[in-house]
């Protein structure tokens, strides 16, 4: 889709609708600061967020790797997609009619948003006939089984649409491609059926005799299906293979369902199977997602993390040894966030190894019991402690020495200070095993133990010499800024500029100067200024790169934007203060030349060189002014 020339009304129409906030928090953990958002950069690795991002701009920022733009280019580059790719996504994301320069490219485009499309309603078209088949005499045994064994409603059962596959090889297969007449290669796209093998022709169904299980998107569009066997074939669960609709490590099982009571509770809880999420959905415990089978991924739980603003997550999975290896698999997958304090992460492992499906079936008040259990859990590291201990005799010097060993490797991740020196003292008084005495022997030893020094953000500015050269890059790098970013100073910059016959020396300011000079906009609208900017030079990756940071402020520039008049001024001086010396220099060497010659010229270059060395001074004056502090 690279050659794809999209219209500039289309670009205009996607950088309207989208919201830059919905689309980071995707792929980053964002928390309000203020009125922007603070997260770890996706871009470097990081342990302190300095990665901001402002829905008032709609732009990011990184003040660590310099990275910058807006949501279109946040895509681009997170996904290494071209630019009319990501475009043409996000269109199909907001239902936005596309348009492009080169009528003949359209039929393409059309084709693409059908496609995808078509594989939307052969996927609920197939969801409907599993549903249907599910209350004929065929699926019987599979709506016993859910009815009896599993003790689900028929609410709950039509709440997620569970069906049944028939027992026949090609049984879907007619319905959709003899039947329904939907293109063959689409029905396989979906992942629905597949081809024979070893030379034979034709196609057979991916589910037979199986009790089926929608898995939907975020809009509740079903995209894949999970499915449980009825006869004790292998493999017991089997799901659809990835496909176009389909990524199984992005995806996580009744978020659709899940979302707003998330929102409501503030909080996640994350289970292992389909079964357990439905069984807590069925009895009004609706916060609950469950993951499809692999490793549960940062991706899985930044799209919780949306939902809720204390970033509250509980993992619920099997206390049995697999169980409690999933979740420290999982803990460390997503260890980056867990160990920074991003997550509030906590561990409910239920009493007697028991899933949450079970479970609940166990008593009259598991329901209330669950719940306690829910408010109750620990945090991880707590959890990941106890762990440590089990089936462990401190007593016995070895596995004293194993226990110490783990809790420092642990403690070891910490970064909150704080935090440190809590579970310091904690794990110190597990091992005094009861001795109080020598309770700070074992927090001495600990600390030695942690060699690795807490990181600190070092809040004083680096200094740097003031050359003439660096006062020139910075004052025309404010300047930049200011007609940026202070749309009331912008005719005053233009004015100086012009009557001055002022230019600015470095390249890329040059390059960016020219841009805005180009662009046709309404100068007293700073975000309409700053969008058509980007849109231009997205012509120009190489140089788009160099100039991100101009499109957002750090602490430092917020502060200069804040004394903008006096500030202004200074960095005019700068600017004309080398226009001024060139021609300084100019008339000194013009005067010596002709001196030779004794012409009148000579006395006029002389004067000249003397009357603007007088005005360098007084330029120097003006751009070495501080501005007065301002409460």
């Amino acid at each position: 889709m690279d050659t794809l020339r999209l219209h500039p009304e289309t670009i205009e129409e996607v950088k309207q609708r989208l919201d830059i906030v919905e689309i980071v928090s995707d792929f980053v953990v964002l928390k309000k600061r203020g009125k922007d958002y603070l997260g770890l950069c996706p871009f470097h690795d990081e342990k302190s967020p300095s990665f901001s991002v402002s829905p008032t701009k709609q732009m990011y920022y990184c003040f660590g790797c310099s990275a910058g733009g807006n949501g279109i280019k946040f895509l681009m580059e997170l996904g290494k997609q071209s630019f009319s790719d990501v475009v043409f996504d996000l269109a199909r994301r907001y239902q936005i009619p596309l348009k492009t320069l080169d009528p003949q490219q359209k039929q393409e485009l059309q084709r693409q948003i059908s496609e995808k499309e078509h594989l939307y309603e052969i996927m609920a078209v197939t969801g409907s006939f599993y549903h249907h088949a599910l209350h004929q005499p065929q699926g019987e045994k599979a709506l016993n089984y859910l009815k009896k064994e599993r003790q689900l409603t028929e609410a709950t059962i039509q709440a997620f649409q569970l069906g049944y596959s028939p027992p026949g090889w090609e049984t879907l297969y007619r319905y959709l491609v003899e039947q329904k007449r939907y293109p063959l290669t689409l029905v396989e796209s979906a992942g629905l059926i597949k081809k024979r093998q070893n030379g034979a022709s034709g196609y057979y169904d991916q589910f037979r005799d199986r009790l089926m299980i929608p898995i939907c998107d975020n809009q509740g569009r079903i995209i894949a299906f999970g499915s449980r066997t009825l006869t004790g074939e292998e493999p017991k669960y089997l799901n659809s293979p990835e496909t176009p609709l389909f990524d199984k490590g992005k995806t996580l099982f009744a978020l659709d369902k899940a979302r707003s009571s998330i929102i409501k509770k503030d909080q996640a809880v994350v289970v292992e199977g389909y079964f357990d999420a439905i069984a807590l959905h069925g009895v009004g415990i609706e916060n609950v997602v469950a993951s499809l089978g692999t490793a549960f991924s940062q991706n899985q739980l930044k799209q919780l993390l949306r939902y809720s603003e204390s970033k509250q997550v509980v993992f619920n999975f099997d206390a049995d040894k697999a169980g409690v290896q999933a979740t420290q698999r999982a803990i460390e997958e997503i260890a980056p966030l867990v160990y920074s304090g991003q997550v509030q992460l906590k561990i409910l492992n239920i009493p007697d190894g028991k899933d949450a499906d079970e479970f609940l079936k166990s008593t009259p008040t598991a329901i209330e019991t669950y719940k306690s259990l829910i408010e109750t859990a620990p945090l991880w590291l707590d959890w990941q402690i106890k762990q440590l201990l089990i089936n462990r005799d401190l007593k016995l010097g070895d596995q004293f020495q194993k226990v110490a060993k783990g809790m420092v490797s642990l403690l070891q991740k910490l970064e909150d200070r704080n935090q440190r020196a809590h579970y310091t003292r904690h794990c110190a008084e597990i091992l005094a095993q009861g001795d109080s005495r020598s309770i700070p022997m074992q927090i001495e030893s600990i600390g030695r133990q942690l060699k690795k020094p807490l990181s600190r953000k070092n809040n004083t500015q680096t200094l740097t010499p003031n050359s003439d050269k660096q006062l020139l890059e910075e004052a025309e790098k404010l300047i930049l800024l200011i007609y940026l970013h202070c749309p009331e100073y912008r005719q005053e910059i233009h004015e100086n500029l012009e009557t001055k016959d002022l230019f600015f020396s470095l390249s890329d300011h040059r390059f960016l100067w020219q841009q805005l000079s180009n662009l046709s906009q309404d100068i007293n609208n700073e975000n309409t200024l700053l969008s058509r900017l980007q849109n231009q030079l997205f012509l120009f990756p190489d140089k788009l790169e160099n100039l991100n940071h101009f499109f957002h402020l750090n602490e430092i520039e917020t502060e200069d934007i804040y004394r903008t008049s006096m500030r202004l001024q200074n960095a005019i001086a700068t600017i004309e203060r080398e226009s001024r010396q060139y021609y300084c220099d100019y008339c000194l060497q013009k005067s010596h030349n002709l001196a030779k010659d004794d012409t009148p010229q000579a006395m006029y270059y002389y004067e000249e060189y003397l009357q603007t060395r007088t005005y360098i001074k007084e330029l120097d004056q003006l751009r070495l002014t501080e501005p007065e502090n301002i409460n």
